[in-house]
Protein backbone atom coordinates (compact mmCIF):
# COMPACT_ATOMS: atom_id res chain seq x y z
CA UNK A 1 0.00 0.00 0.00
CA UNK A 2 1.82 3.05 -1.23
CA UNK A 3 -0.23 5.77 0.51
CA UNK A 4 0.54 3.63 3.60
CA UNK A 5 4.10 3.57 3.39
CA UNK A 6 4.71 7.11 2.03
CA UNK A 7 7.12 9.41 4.39
CA UNK A 8 6.18 10.54 7.67
CA UNK A 9 9.37 12.29 8.59
CA UNK A 10 7.99 15.94 8.74
CA UNK A 11 5.03 14.92 11.08
CA UNK A 12 7.17 13.30 13.86
CA UNK A 13 9.71 16.50 13.21
CA UNK A 14 7.17 18.69 14.30
CA UNK A 15 6.10 17.26 17.17
CA UNK A 16 9.82 16.79 18.02
CA UNK A 17 10.39 20.36 17.81
CA UNK A 18 7.62 21.15 19.97
CA UNK A 19 9.23 18.74 22.18
CA UNK A 20 12.41 20.41 22.28
CA UNK A 21 14.15 17.24 20.73
CA UNK A 22 16.44 18.34 17.69
CA UNK A 23 17.57 14.85 16.81
CA UNK A 24 15.59 11.65 16.15
CA UNK A 25 18.67 10.28 18.17
CA UNK A 26 17.87 11.83 21.17
CA UNK A 27 13.89 10.89 20.96
CA UNK A 28 15.69 7.28 20.57
CA UNK A 29 17.29 7.31 24.24
CA UNK A 30 14.50 9.47 25.86
CA UNK A 31 12.39 7.06 24.75
CA UNK A 32 13.80 4.24 25.39
CA UNK A 33 12.63 2.62 21.84
CA UNK A 34 15.23 1.85 19.12
CA UNK A 35 15.75 4.05 15.75
CA UNK A 36 14.69 1.58 13.80
CA UNK A 37 11.04 1.83 15.10
CA UNK A 38 11.51 5.58 15.23
CA UNK A 39 12.47 4.91 11.18
CA UNK A 40 9.46 2.44 10.55
CA UNK A 41 7.10 5.27 11.94
CA UNK A 42 9.19 7.96 9.67
CA UNK A 43 8.16 5.30 6.77
CA UNK A 44 4.57 5.61 7.16
CA UNK A 45 4.28 2.12 8.51
CA UNK A 46 2.38 2.40 11.47
CA UNK A 47 0.80 -1.35 11.03
CA UNK A 48 4.34 -2.55 12.32
CA UNK A 49 4.85 -0.63 15.27
CA UNK A 50 4.83 -1.71 18.22
CA UNK A 51 2.20 -0.46 21.09
CA UNK A 52 4.37 -0.41 23.03
CA UNK A 53 6.86 1.80 21.42
CA UNK A 54 3.72 4.00 20.74
CA UNK A 55 3.13 4.60 24.11
CA UNK A 56 6.79 5.65 24.97
CA UNK A 57 6.73 8.03 21.83
CA UNK A 58 3.85 9.59 23.21
CA UNK A 59 5.17 9.77 26.70
CA UNK A 60 8.27 11.43 24.97
CA UNK A 61 6.94 13.67 22.68
CA UNK A 62 4.04 14.85 25.79
CA UNK A 63 1.21 14.27 23.88
CA UNK A 64 -1.39 11.60 24.44
CA UNK A 65 -1.50 8.44 22.72
CA UNK A 66 -4.32 8.21 20.47
CA UNK A 67 -3.02 11.98 19.59
CA UNK A 68 -0.05 10.26 18.28
CA UNK A 69 -1.58 7.85 16.33
CA UNK A 70 -4.13 10.27 14.93
CA UNK A 71 -1.40 12.22 13.54
CA UNK A 72 -0.27 9.55 11.47
CA UNK A 73 -3.42 8.01 10.56
CA UNK A 74 -5.62 11.33 9.39
CA UNK A 75 -2.73 12.83 7.04
CA UNK A 76 -2.62 9.40 5.45
CA UNK A 77 -6.60 9.33 5.09
CA UNK A 78 -6.67 12.37 3.80
CA UNK A 79 -4.19 12.40 1.25
CA UNK A 80 -6.12 8.83 0.29
CA UNK A 81 -9.74 10.16 0.12
CA UNK A 82 -8.47 12.82 -2.25
CA UNK A 83 -10.24 12.51 -5.58
CA UNK A 84 -8.92 9.51 -8.21
CA UNK A 85 -7.69 10.65 -11.69
CA UNK A 86 -6.62 7.59 -12.87
CA UNK A 87 -9.50 5.29 -13.34
CA UNK A 88 -11.72 3.19 -10.80
CA UNK A 89 -8.29 0.90 -9.94
CA UNK A 90 -6.52 3.70 -8.22
CA UNK A 91 -9.73 4.67 -6.50
CA UNK A 92 -10.44 1.02 -5.48
CA UNK A 93 -6.78 0.58 -4.52
CA UNK A 94 -7.09 4.10 -2.46
CA UNK A 95 -10.38 2.94 -0.90
CA UNK A 96 -8.22 -0.13 0.21
CA UNK A 97 -5.78 1.49 1.89
CA UNK A 98 -8.33 3.62 4.00
CA UNK A 99 -10.11 0.88 5.14
CA UNK A 100 -7.14 -0.41 6.17
CA UNK A 101 -5.77 2.54 8.22
CA UNK A 102 -8.57 2.86 10.11
CA UNK A 103 -9.10 -0.65 11.13
CA UNK A 104 -5.38 -0.57 12.19
CA UNK A 105 -6.17 2.77 14.01
CA UNK A 106 -8.69 1.35 15.82
CA UNK A 107 -6.97 -1.77 16.71
CA UNK A 108 -4.48 0.49 18.11
CA UNK A 109 -7.16 2.38 20.39
CA UNK A 110 -9.00 -0.88 21.50
CA UNK A 111 -5.39 -2.53 22.61
CA UNK A 112 -4.44 1.35 24.03
CA UNK A 113 -7.69 0.75 25.92
CA UNK A 114 -7.31 -2.70 27.55
CA UNK A 115 -3.83 -1.78 28.70
CA UNK A 116 -5.18 1.28 30.59
CA UNK A 117 -7.60 -1.09 32.16
CA UNK A 118 -5.21 -3.53 32.98
CA UNK A 119 -2.39 -1.32 34.05
CA UNK A 120 -5.34 0.46 36.19
CA UNK A 121 -6.50 -3.15 37.95
CA UNK A 122 -2.78 -3.88 38.79
CA UNK A 123 -2.51 -0.58 40.53
CA UNK A 124 -5.54 -0.61 42.40
CA UNK A 125 -4.40 -4.42 43.51
CA UNK A 126 -0.93 -3.73 44.49
CA UNK A 127 -2.37 -0.74 46.35
CA UNK A 128 -5.28 -2.59 47.99
CA UNK A 129 -2.23 -5.21 49.23
CA UNK A 130 -0.13 -2.71 50.69
CA UNK A 131 -3.24 -1.45 52.87
CA UNK A 132 -5.34 -4.82 53.49
CA UNK A 133 -4.41 -4.66 57.33
CA UNK A 134 -5.13 -1.33 57.46
CA UNK A 135 -8.19 -1.42 56.10
CA UNK A 136 -9.60 -4.47 57.72
CA UNK A 137 -8.50 -2.85 61.26
CA UNK A 138 -8.86 0.32 61.19
CA UNK A 139 -12.63 0.52 60.89
CA UNK A 140 -12.68 -1.30 64.28
CA UNK A 141 -10.17 0.44 65.59
CA UNK A 142 -12.18 4.04 64.82
CA UNK A 143 -15.32 2.60 66.27
CA UNK A 144 -13.46 1.79 69.66
CA UNK A 145 -12.60 5.37 69.60
CA UNK A 146 -15.77 6.45 68.81
CA UNK A 147 -17.28 4.96 72.05
CA UNK A 148 -14.83 7.11 74.17
CA UNK A 149 -15.47 10.60 72.85
CA UNK A 150 -12.54 11.72 75.54
CA UNK A 151 -10.21 9.46 74.06
CA UNK A 152 -7.24 11.71 72.28
CA UNK A 153 -7.86 8.85 69.10
CA UNK A 154 -11.20 10.55 68.30
CA UNK A 155 -9.56 13.69 66.86
CA UNK A 156 -7.35 11.43 64.69
CA UNK A 157 -10.71 9.96 63.28
CA UNK A 158 -11.11 12.92 60.39
CA UNK A 159 -7.78 12.55 58.95
CA UNK A 160 -9.08 8.60 58.25
CA UNK A 161 -11.68 10.46 55.87
CA UNK A 162 -9.48 10.20 52.39
CA UNK A 163 -9.54 6.31 52.60
CA UNK A 164 -13.26 6.35 52.40
CA UNK A 165 -13.14 8.62 49.47
CA UNK A 166 -10.79 6.72 47.51
CA UNK A 167 -12.83 3.37 48.45
CA UNK A 168 -15.74 5.07 46.81
CA UNK A 169 -13.59 6.07 44.06
CA UNK A 170 -12.10 2.39 43.40
CA UNK A 171 -15.79 1.23 43.78
CA UNK A 172 -15.18 -0.45 46.71
CA UNK A 173 -17.46 -0.67 49.67
CA UNK A 174 -17.57 -1.90 53.72
CA UNK A 175 -20.06 -4.75 53.98
CA UNK A 176 -21.93 -3.57 57.05
CA UNK A 177 -20.50 -0.74 59.68
CA UNK A 178 -18.60 -2.24 63.22
CA UNK A 179 -20.72 -2.53 65.51
CA UNK A 180 -24.44 -3.00 63.79
CA UNK A 181 -26.40 -6.33 64.00
CA UNK A 182 -27.18 -7.53 60.88
CA UNK A 183 -28.76 -11.37 59.65
CA UNK A 184 -26.27 -13.50 59.42
CA UNK A 185 -25.43 -14.64 55.57
CA UNK A 186 -22.27 -16.94 55.20
CA UNK A 187 -21.48 -15.76 51.95
CA UNK A 188 -20.88 -12.47 53.40
CA UNK A 189 -20.42 -12.90 57.07
CA UNK A 190 -17.36 -14.93 58.89
CA UNK A 191 -18.04 -16.61 62.56
CA UNK A 192 -15.54 -15.16 65.25
CA UNK A 193 -17.25 -17.30 67.74
CA UNK A 194 -20.01 -19.55 68.29
CA UNK A 195 -22.60 -21.05 65.82
CA UNK A 196 -25.58 -19.60 64.26
CA UNK A 197 -27.51 -20.23 61.13
CA UNK A 198 -28.68 -17.62 58.42
CA UNK A 199 -30.73 -15.37 59.24
CA UNK A 200 -29.67 -14.86 62.72
CA UNK A 201 -28.54 -11.56 64.62
CA UNK A 202 -24.85 -11.21 64.46
CA UNK A 203 -23.12 -8.25 65.82
CA UNK A 204 -20.32 -7.08 63.23
CA UNK A 205 -16.57 -7.09 64.61
CA UNK A 206 -14.30 -6.35 61.48
CA UNK A 207 -16.04 -4.95 58.15
CA UNK A 208 -15.47 -6.69 55.07
CA UNK A 209 -15.19 -5.60 51.58
CA UNK A 210 -16.58 -5.82 48.29
CA UNK A 211 -15.87 -4.51 44.84
CA UNK A 212 -19.05 -4.63 42.60
CA UNK A 213 -20.29 -8.54 42.31
CA UNK A 214 -16.34 -9.92 43.62
CA UNK A 215 -16.19 -10.10 47.21
CA UNK A 216 -13.51 -9.15 48.75
CA UNK A 217 -13.15 -10.01 52.41
CA UNK A 218 -15.94 -11.13 54.38
CA UNK A 219 -16.92 -9.40 57.41
CA UNK A 220 -16.14 -11.03 60.64
CA UNK A 221 -19.12 -11.23 63.27
CA UNK A 222 -20.24 -12.88 66.87
CA UNK A 223 -23.63 -14.25 67.48
CA UNK A 224 -25.58 -11.73 69.74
Amino acid sequence: MDSINSDRTAQLQKLMQQAGFSSFKALSATATVSEKQIRALRQGKLQTVRLETLVKLSRALQIAMTELVAVFVSEELTASEQPSTSGDSQAAHQAQDVAALRQEYDRLLAKLEQQKQELWQEFQQSSWQTLESLLLQLPTAAYAAQQNPNAPAVKLLPLLRPIDVLLQQWGIEAIASVGSEVAYDPQQHQLMEGNATPGDRVRVRYIGYRQGEKLLYRAKVSPV
